[in-house]
């Protein structure tokens, strides 16, 4: 039997500066919405031509970044680089430190960059762990069809399962991460982890949640209830509407937040922080390395 899962909170995302000239809609991670354990911020971003996220570090987390529009270049004081292309997507555990640049592509004709970046708290026996990447083109992303490829529903599965297709996706703590388009006027049920935390945030069209059929207008995230016998969400929308579905698994843990360091005791933090300072236990190359993309002539 499908238990839908209810709206307990919506809070609209406001269009904000960030970084060097980008725009954000932040909603997980402002002052409206906070404490939504394992999620520490989700932003969503427009880059124009000049803008960007130059070199900057990370512990403790993972980010995940999602491209709707044009692509966005990634480099890391590791080593690692790429383009993440349109309805491409990076899970990076940030682990115990690296340092990164992400930076958009322009080129004529193109779209600006558009995505989303979700900030995911890692259990604390990772946040000292070494950084990872689990990257997937817009072709390896498997996709699920609620009532076939002609069905109103399509669903990429970025992580987790829906429908009977499974991502090969494997967070370290429980996340499972859909991107829902109604192709058609439609609804369907997703299944999910009894008692995780779970939200949507929707940029088109119109939704409708939960068997009492809640609207959450674009640019909204909705907070979804988490009782016991609640196995999922229920939804509808008119075709052209698109959204992320998120479920997480709440940590038992506090959090302690210094811009992109996140631990769980105010001294973790004064360690990280004289450990970037002296260039130790991952952050090595913090005053030595400089990236290739951010530092274009």
């Amino acid at each position: 039997m499908s238990i839908s899962r209810t709206v307990l909170k919506k809070v609209l995302a406001v269009e904000t500066p960030e970084g060097a000239g980008a725009l954000v809609r932040r909603s997980i991670g402002s002052m409206a919405l906070r404490n939504l354990t394992p999620f520490l911020m989700l932003d969503h971003f427009h880059v124009s031509k000049g803008a960007g996220f130059p070199d900057h570090p990370h512990r403790g987390q993972a980010t995940v970044t999602y491209m709707l529009e044009g692509e966005s270049q990634h480099e890391d004081s590791a080593g690692h680089k790429g383009t993440i292309a349109t309805g491409g997507v990076q899970w990076m555990c940030a682990g115990k430190g690296i340092i990164h640049a992400e930076m958009p592509v322009h080129a004529e004709g193109r779209p600006d960059p558009r995505g989303l970046q979700l900030w995911v708290d890692l259990p604390e026996k990772f946040k000292m762990s070494e950084p990872s990447y689990q990257e997937l083109s817009p072709d390896k992303i498997p996709v699920a069809y609620p009532e076939g490829a002609d069905g109103p529903v399509k669903i990429k599965v970025i992580s987790g399962k829906s429908h009977g297709v499974e991502s090969p996706v494997r967070p370290l703590g429980g996340c499972w991460f859909f991107h829902i388009t109604f192709n058609k006027d439609g609804s369907m049920f997703q299944d999910l982890p009894s008692g995780w935390t779970s939200f949507l945030y929707s940029w088109k069209g119109t939704l409708n949640v939960g068997t009492e059929k809640t609207v959450v207008p674009a640019f909204h995230t909705a907070v979804l209830s988490a009782k016991s016998e609640e196995n999922g969400v229920a939804l509808s929308g008119v075709e052209g509407t698109e959204l992320v579905l998120v479920s997480g698994e709440p940590l038992d843990q506090k959090v302690f937040q210094y811009g992109p360091f996140v631990m769980t005791t105010k001294e973790e933090i004064q360690k990280t922080l004289i450990d970037y300072q002296t260039g130790r236990n991952g952050f090595e190359k913090a005053h030595t390395w400089k990236s290739e993309i951010a530092h274009k002539a």
